[in-house]
């Protein structure tokens, strides 16, 4: 593991090429037409110029303003709009005008929701099994404040995959997380979503790593996200978004993000993608491959 400083600059495996235009430019052009939102832009993600060449992208629904404040994350905090009643119908027009067959849904958290954006969740996919015959759907939800309620319009709406990230270790969490936030809760919104889809469905959760935890408490986490019923799984290096953000504690090196994977399938998970620039839905469509 390497130590950061204020002046270290990240190390040859976090490193990445932006590709070749065309598939970049038409994803770029489709979502700026209609008027969509990307957790790729807005979280920075590293894996946009592979992700947007291979014609994928993960759209953020619920606008582009969380009523919470992560100190991970790049999403703008403050008040944000209204939910646009039309954006479903927008969405999957996008699908069908990239040709996908596998898509990410995700949203900004929306405390000021009664449902936390629930309803919107189910509209979405509503809209995308309408216009999108055949396409398959992965949602990494926020925690929808731990109401039941607004759980079971989501897992009604049935996605293949139902994801929301515990996204650090408990130790860490209050650190990382805005107040409002909860391990214990991300673990039980993750049981329910077990408990009211079918078998055939992922339940799916991801964690950073380089932020001051310890390979124990990794494994600690783990453990717990399959006792939650979790089948699938993510590990990633954080990378610190912005200046204000919180600083990279340590590079994790590839060999450990291995063992990682190596103890997640030991304990069971179906699906593990365990990597320094992995991300909750990087090659997410892999998942439909996994055993």
């Amino acid at each position: 593991m390497q130590k950061n400083t204020s002046s270290q600059k990240f190390p040859s495996w976090i490193r990445t090429a932006w590709p070749q235009r065309g598939a970049v430019d038409e994803v770029r052009d489709t979502l700026g037409a209609l008027s969509l939102n990307t957790v790729c832009r807005s979280a920075h993600c590293p894996n946009q110029g592979e992700c947007w060449s291979r014609r994928t992208a993960t759209f953020m629904i619920l606008g582009a303003v969380c009523s919470r404040n992560c100190a991970f994350c790049s999403v703008d905090g403050g008040v944000p709009l209204p939910p646009d009643p039309e954006e479903p119908a927008r969405l999957a027009e996008a699908v069908n005008r990239l040709g996908l067959r596998y898509t990410v849904i995700t949203s900004v958290t929306r405390d000021d929701l009664p449902d936390g954006g629930a309803a919107h969740f189910a509209a979405v996919i509503r809209a995308l099994r309408s216009q999108c015959p055949g396409v398959a759907i992965e949602l990494l939800t926020p925690d929808f404040g731990g109401d039941d309620g607004a759980i079971k319009t989501v897992t009604d709406a049935a996605p293949e995959v139902f994801g929301h990230n515990v996204e650090t270790v408990p130790r860490l969490h209050s650190l990382l997380r805005d107040p409002v936030a909860s391990y214990e809760r991300s673990l039980s919104v993750l049981k329910r979503a077990r408990d009211w889809l079918p078998e055939s469905s992922f339940v799916k959760s991801g964690l950073m790593v380089g932020c001051g935890e310890t390979a124990e408490e990794v494994l600690a986490v783990l453990q717990d996200l399959r006792a939650a019923g979790c089948d699938a799984v993510t590990v990633g290096q954080y990378l610190k978004p912005g200046k204000e953000h919180l600083e990279v504690q340590e590079f994790i090196a590839p060999e450990q993000f291995d063992l990682y994977a190596q103890e997640a399938r030991r304990l069971g998970f179906r699906f593990v993608m365990s990597g320094p620039l992995v991300r909750s839905s990087y090659r997410a469509e892999t998942i439909l491959s996994a055993e």
